[in-house]
């Protein structure tokens, strides 16, 4: 798909999924129904697969867990690592799967409401034969997610003294 009009969209749909299709035609100069009719393909096709908000649920109150783990695993023959990286993405806690290059082959994001859960998550996951070894990283702070800024400065509460 190099049609530039189709990238425009999707980019600004990335960017804020917020946006009407109205926003979207005036955005770009086309009209609605054209947007309306690229968004259903886009649902259709799989190219749109959901849209969500980013929260920043430590400015509510509500503490989550993030951990990575990394597993070393025994790729299922015939199969590789497809099937080892399906079977861990079913659990509902695991919000990513990745094959990696270097030391581990696949990295497991979680988000969870206890670091106990986390070690529920990982004594399950090692119990599976094709589980060689697992190293888990808590995360302690996000400074930035999907390419928003979370770690805003403090502002300077000092108040201002002049002669």
């Amino acid at each position: 798909m190099t049609d530039p009009l189709r990238l425009e969209i999707l980019s600004l749909l990335e960017d804020n999924a917020r946006l009407s299709a109205e926003q979207i035609a005036h955005m770009l100069d086309v009209s609605v129904e054209t947007v309306e009719k690229i968004i259903d393909e886009f649902h259709s096709q799989g190219i749109i697969l959901k849209y969500g908000a980013m929260v920043h649920w430590c400015k509510v109150g509500q503490q989550r867990v993030n951990a990575l783990v990394d597993v070393k695993v025994t790729p299922q023959h015939g199969y590789g690592f497809d099937s080892v990286a399906r079977r861990i993405y079913l659990f509902p806690e695991v919000q990513s799967v990745y094959l990696m290059s270097g030391a581990y082959d696949l990295s497991v994001a979680l988000e969870v409401g206890s670091m106990e859960e986390v070690g529920r998550f990982v004594e399950k996951l090692a119990s599976f034969d094709f589980v060689v070894s697992t190293t888990t990283h808590f995360v302690l702070k996000k400074y930035k997610e999907d390419g928003v800024i979370l770690d805003e400065p403090d502002k300077d509460q000092r108040l201002v003294i002049s002669p």
